[in-house]
């Protein structure tokens, strides 16, 4: 059996794959840190912020959240107990219950995103084009998860 070797990596990919660890690592920490100013664990906060945009499916939550559907019906479970997150029957199946933040749990979504500081100044202080750069740079990085969307 021949053994499978692996391409080897320059500096500069392995350098980059470090930094963007770094900020995923950052990132996490504080919305941690913020999901918790708002007596939320990290998942609540995750699947508030994706139900502040639109309305999913329990189904379509799982997959976003990468996990298995019976843990998203507790999360939901537990923000609709707090008022933030209610299930509603879906207009186009009604067999297909969807989940919708309210708008006390849209109120506390935008305030998860507004407290997210250490990428923001940074951010801003590049030029349009530079931002625009990497955002494109960073989608063709995922094409897969962009399809889903």
């Amino acid at each position: 059996m021949a053994a499978h070797k692996s391409p080897r990596v320059d500096p500069l990919t392995l350098e980059v794959v470090d930094l963007i660890g770094t900020v995923v690592a950052r990132y996490h920490e504080e919305y941690e840190e913020a999901a918790a100013e708002h007596a939320l664990t990290g998942a609540q906060a995750r699947l508030l912020s994706l139900l502040s945009l639109e309305p999913l499916p329990m189904r379509r939550l799982a997959r976003k959240l990468k996990c298995e559907p019976s843990n998203v019906t507790g999360i939901v479970d537990r923000l609709e107990s707090r008022g933030l997150v209610e299930r509603r029957p879906d207009p186009a199946d009604r067999r297909v219950k969807l989940a919708a933040a309210t708008e006390e749990g849209r109120r506390v979504a935008r305030g998860l995103r507004e407290s997210l500081h250490f990428a923001r100044a940074p951010l801003a202080a590049l030029p349009e084009e530079d931002r625009v750069r990497l955002r494109d740079l960073l989608r063709r990085m995922l094409p897969e998860e962009l399809e889903e969307e």
